[in-house]
């Protein structure tokens, strides 16, 4: 029996899987070809909104990798690999086509840190839970179930982002929060790799990356809007006529 069935925890009682969360991709969508498509768009034209990455020259990018892993890998249900190769060759793809103004890239994983040292593109920021020859340590085992519930790294990430980036309006750095583990909480040393980044850590607010912002480009063109079955839509007719079949008042 699944005791926290449907259930991420932070620590024992927490439990952050609410209503309010929104997972796309689930069990066994979750490949590294998925990953792959998703990142540089290479999806069925018929794949829906909320499974594609919308992304353009103009967005900052965080990618946050977690799961079990060895020098220069990342795996994926226990079934295949996600190499450091295959991370700088998706980035650099990424750059190619524009789809990204600036990437955060967290590895959380053992020896997390060689997961980004093939990385050669710009505007490119990356942490790691871990450095290379060092494994990640887990956090708040639950005896009921026998395993640990949230790794150490994750749990402090969630800290300082609680802390102190409630809103958009935080002035928290990036630098802040690259320091947010420090040896004597991770039990690791945190990687960090800023070399092809274009700005300054300690200039960068967190909200560039942990934070979210729609850009809204108006149009003067008419836009013909169609039915399933390629009827025209007339948006009144029919929002009345639900409202009658829903027995609403307007």
């Amino acid at each position: 029996m699944q005791i926290y069935s449907w259930e991420i925890h932070d620590d024992l009682n927490n439990n952050l899987y609410l209503n309010d969360i929104e997972v796309d991709y689930h069990g066994y969508e979750v490949t590294v070809e998925n990953l792959v498509r998703l990142l540089t768009g290479q999806v069925d034209e018929n794949t829906p909104r909320n499974k594609r990455l919308l992304s353009d020259q103009q967005s900052n990018v965080l990618l946050y990798m977690t799961g079990h892993g060895g020098v220069g890998f990342l795996k994926f249900q226990d079934a295949e690999e996600f190499t450091e190769v295959d991370v700088a060759n998706v980035v650099e793809t990424m750059y190619q086509q524009k789809r990204y103004n600036e990437l955060f890239l967290i590895a959380d994983t053992c020896h997390s840190e060689s997961l980004y040292r093939s990385i050669t593109s710009p505007n490119v920021l990356a942490t790691s839970s871990s450095l290379l020859d060092e494994e990640s340590v887990s956090y708040h085992m639950d005896s009921t179930i026998g395993v640990h519930t949230v790794d150490r790294y994750a749990y402090f990430t969630g800290r300082f982002l609680t802390r102190y980036v409630q809103d958009r309006n935080s002035t928290a750095t990036m630098m802040d929060y690259l320091d947010s583990c420090p040896r004597e909480d991770c039990l690791s040393a945190i990687g960090k790799r800023s070399d092809l980044f274009n700005r300054d850590p300690a200039k960068v607010r967190v909200t560039d990356f942990f934070g979210a912002r729609k850009y809204v480009k108006g149009s003067t063109s008419e836009v013909e809007l169609l039915e399933d079955d390629g009827t025209p839509f007339t948006v009144v007719d029919d929002w009345m006529q639900l409202g009658k079949d829903r027995h609403l008042e307007y």
